[in-house]
């Protein structure tokens, strides 16, 4: 998953609202993927495997798991995102917020390999779904 257009601009000057918007973006499409690639399901089943995945108390737990991993600089996108003043209020939608927000950051800085490495630490501690 390369960028598909360059980005020449200091993403630190981005909005972690538009961090966050792209973040969404590719960590749906991370999901759809693993979903299609452990089985053929009917199109209803995926998407309801994913919205499981991809709603803020998923996202959630799933930046519980990385922060210890995190870098310096991850943290500080990830804090930015998840203190961004939305519409919505709660724990839960902050912290998916600031997942969202680093995913985005990572993926619009090339950084595809550590996005995927992410992801890869949030999907190892999962139970798979059934594959039958």
């Amino acid at each position: 998953m390369d960028r598909l257009c360059p980005m020449d601009v200091d993403l630190h000057g981005v909005s972690p609202l538009n961090l966050a918007f792209v973040g969404d973006g590719v960590y749906d499409l991370m999901v759809r993927e693993r979903l299609v690639s452990l089985a053929n399901r009917p199109n209803k089943e995926l998407h309801q495997l994913a919205v499981q995945q991809v709603r803020a108390e998923a996202q959630a737990a799933a930046l519980d798991r990385l922060l210890p991993t995190l870098s310096e600089e991850e943290a500080a996108v990830y804090r930015r995102g998840r203190n961004a003043h939305t519409s919505r209020s709660g724990g839960a939608y902050h912290k998916a917020t600031g997942l969202e927000a680093l995913f985005g950051y990572l993926y619009l800085s090339g950084r595809v390999d550590r996005v995927r490495e992410l992801f890869a630490l949030i999907i190892e501690e999962e139970t798979p779904f059934e594959t039958t």
